[in-house]
């Protein structure tokens, strides 16, 4: 078999319900393999590898970082690690596709690209929304206005979480809090569609253990606002309507995975389907081996630029709020 034809060989850190879906559309990849996985305990690590065939199950994650038979390595252990896994596996030549949000701020972000370079290695924020075809079908309407200028912008991303502990969502030194979760979704929508804000108006609500329970978020723009909003003590539509001059574009419950989209035009709904037989993540993942084929050490879509202003957002609210980890 020629090196062109052998499949990338993958690895995954940290074996959480993300995980499973990754590794479920990893499988729909012809030229992919999950070859290994690690998780804290051996027997998860066994159960993990025994569902999705993979090779090798490690109950360390560095076993798995010194295995030199991985092209690529998927990380998804909570959000405080983000920054140390994935410098452990770049210093070892690993590509790393690291989820979000990227690490914990700024600084972090900018230890992890310069690891990154050091090691002439390819690293990339797994911020999957950017590759569906719905989102890339939104972005071209807004980039060559279509239907005007923007006079307005809507994204939401709510749900009820119980407070507890053991919960990752909630425990707030595995990075917890409605933020950084799931309030990337709607900054990661502005951002893409709209660049930086003029500036930012941010309010919060609070859990007994300072995580934030909500987050209001007001984008200024030179020509419109974009209103934000991240829950977890409320379920809301997880939409994000773009008001245009001649046209409404709404994309449907949960914008941030593959879903409808609507054309609202004098009262008249066009309805377009995206919807397909994966979850969606198969569409970052075959993005980012064909980077690893073509040699390519950084993105040309989720670009190490995009991954810092995304950060800097999110510190930014983060200040605004009173929010500290």
């Amino acid at each position: 078999m020629s090196q062109q034809l052998k499949p990338i060989r993958w690895g995954i850190i940290g074996l959480g319900n993300i995980a499973h879906k990754f590794a479920k559309d990893l499988l729909t990849i012809e030229d992919s393999q999950l070859y290994a996985v690690a998780s804290r305990t051996q027997d998860k690590a066994n159960e993990f590898a025994n569902l999705y065939n993979a090779e090798k199950a490690y109950a360390i994650y560095e076993d798995l970082a010194n295995d030199k038979n991985i092209d690529a390595v998927y990380i998804a252990t909570p959000h405080v690690f983000h920054k140390e896994n994935t410098i452990m596996c770049l210093k070892k030549g690993i590509a790393v596709l690291c989820e979000k949000p990227f690490a914990m701020n700024v600084q972090e972000v900018e230890d992890m690209i310069a690891c990154a370079r050091e090691n002439n290695t390819l690293l990339m924020e797994a911020l999957w929304t950017y590759f569906l075809p719905h989102y890339q079908y939104v972005l071209d309407i807004i980039k060559n206005k279509k239907y005007g200028e923007v006079l307005k912008f809507e994204a939401d991303f709510g749900f009820v979480v119980t407070p507890d502990e053991s919960s990752r969502t909630y425990n707030k030194s595995l990075g917890g809090g409605s933020l950084l979760d799931i309030g990337i979704y709607p900054i990661f929508a502005a951002l893409s569609n709209f660049g930086e804000p003029k500036s930012i108006e941010a309010k919060a609500t609070f859990f007994k253990n300072e995580t934030d329970s909500s987050c209001d978020m007001v984008f200024q723009y030179n020509n419109h606002n974009s209103y934000l909003k991240s829950s977890f003590i409320e379920n809301t539509p997880v939409e994000a309507i773009i008001t245009c001059e001649k046209a409404t574009i709404k994309i449907n419950r949960m914008f941030h995975m593959p879903t409808t989209v609507s054309i609202i035009i004098n009262g008249n709904e066009e309805i377009i389907d995206f919807r397909n037989n994966t979850i969606g993540y198969n569409f970052e993942a075959i993005h980012f081996n064909n980077l690893i084929k073509e040699g390519k050490k950084e993105s040309d879509v989720m670009t190490f630029d995009f991954s810092r202003k995304l950060i800097k957002l999110l510190d930014n609210v983060s200040d605004i709020i009173g929010l500290k980890y």
